[in-house]
């Protein structure tokens, strides 16, 4: 017992790390994690006296936790079940695979990395791309919506610049919990969207068991609360105008709410923007048919190292205008109709966000310019304040309130990129770049 023991260095080293981790994991990270933890909790308690509408707890769970209840939901459960009989295998497999579903779909949300860093980010590479406006906000009946309803922004997806627009906009009222794609499964973005609260989706998965887990948190989520924002067009507009709803997470939202202990208040929202970062990628998909999206990491660098040079050298300027309308909300518990019918829900949203599409500079010359096709510089400003006038209920953003500034900005934004030609006094849209124009133009064409 008292014998001498030599051991090599190397091994006595790892024996001192093995217990070093042991006795960390079992006396000292609890107590670390339950400071911070305690720290966190009064940080938000004090984050949600200043926000209109209070982060829940629902939101603040751990994620361990977060997922042990999905996983163990009666309803996942029974899915699990039926899984298991349909491919043959044993329970415990398809256990695992619903785990592994809830911990890709399930966030990490962090206070702090949403509104100490992200909030921030978000606006300031909003305002250093564009010149952010605000086209309609019913402030009184946004303010009129009751403090523990769950409130959810319903928008039309013209870029993922959307994310970073609306985040920014709303944050003095809540923090968004949004759906993204596959395309944000990247390490280590993907970290950092879980932890601003995002949970990913698989839009075309067609997996029973998948559906069910990621239905069940989302009727977890908004039974909890949690303000959520999410596109009902299910993806980018390929053509620059309004889509056809998908029902989706929208039938998943109405199906968990209990309106007897908690409102479901739906906010529309509609962006439109003088530039979409997108439009080539958009318009070359659309014109393919297919949804596939060429945008590699390398162009995105190269792109991104385009525009820091430019601002570095100080020929860099913003790519016009980006304009966010809010509009009136809708209560599910004031139209208990709408959810017991998803797709008339759908609809209605869908032309509630239609109808308040802000109206910018380039949209607006495009769609003057298609209408009238060739066109005399000097006739440009009439044509633009002809079109204004039978946008009477539309949500115009005009720069200055000017409209021949508005036809100015529009047409310069045009013919900078090749898009509108200018020869003897006459405007033409470019033959090549007619797809592009028509992108813009549809944003705003069904308000006429």
């Amino acid at each position: 017992m008292t014998q001498t023991v030599t051991l090599p260095v190397w091994l006595f080293v790892l024996m001192v790390l093995f217990a070093a981790v042991t006795f960390a994991s079992h006396f000292l990270f609890p107590s670390v994690r339950w400071f911070f933890r305690r720290r966190m909790e009064r940080a938000v308690a004090r984050l949600n006296t200043r926000l209109e509408r209070p982060i829940q707890p629902f939101k603040l769970l751990r994620r361990h936790d977060m997922i042990q209840r999905l996983v163990y939901d009666p309803t996942v459960t029974a899915a699990i079940v039926a899984h298991a009989k349909e491919q043959g295998v044993p329970e415990d497999v398809a256990f695992q695979h619903a785990k592994a579903y809830a911990r890709e779909i399930v966030p990490a949300f962090s206070a702090f990395a949403y509104f100490g860093f992200a909030i921030r980010a978000a606006r300031w590479l909003g305002q250093s791309l564009y010149r952010v406006r605000i086209g309609h906000f019913d402030e009184p009946a946004l303010r009129a919506v009751e403090r523990d309803a769950t409130v959810v922004f319903v928008m039309n997806h013209r870029s993922n610049m959307d994310y970073v627009l609306v985040t920014f906009l709303a944050a003095e009222r809540s923090a968004l919990s949004y759906a993204v794609g596959e395309w944000a499964q990247v390490w280590p973005l993907s970290r950092l969207i879980k932890a601003m609260g995002a949970y990913f989706i698989r839009r075309k998965s067609r997996n029973a068991l998948y559906r069910a887990v990621l239905a069940r948190y989302v009727q977890m989520a908004t039974a909890g609360g949690v303000a959520q924002a999410i596109f009902p067009e299910g993806g980018l507009s390929l053509t620059g105008a309004p889509a056809q709803p998908k029902l989706g997470l929208l039938k998943y939202i109405t199906d968990g709410a209990d309106l007897s202990q908690r409102d479901v208040v739906f906010v529309p929202v509609a962006l439109n923007y003088d530039r979409v970062l997108e439009d080539g990628i958009l318009v070359k998909a659309d014109l393919s048919g297919e949804r596939r999206f060429e945008a590699r990491i390398s162009r995105v660098a190269r792109a991104t190292l385009r525009q820091m040079w430019l601002r570095i050298t100080g020929r860099f300027h913003r790519f016009g205008y980006a304009a966010v309308s809010f509009g009136a909300p809708l209560s599910l518990r004031s139209r208990p109709d709408l959810a017991a019918e998803p797709e008339t829900l759908a609809l209605d949203l869908m032309g509630r966000i239609s109808r308040i599409v802000p109206v910018l500079p380039v949209p607006l010359v495009s769609y003057v310019l298609l209408q009238r096709g060739t066109t005399k510089t000097d006739e440009l400003e009439a044509l633009v304040a002809a079109a204004l006038e039978q946008l009477e209920d539309a949500h115009v953003h005009m720069p200055r309130s000017d409209v021949a500034y508005a036809a100015k900005v529009g047409l310069r934004a045009l013919t900078e990129r090749g898009m509108v030609t200018e020869e003897e006094e006459f405007l033409r849209v470019s033959p090549q770049a007619r797809d592009l124009v028509q992108f813009y133009a549809r944003s705003i064409a069904h308000l006429f």
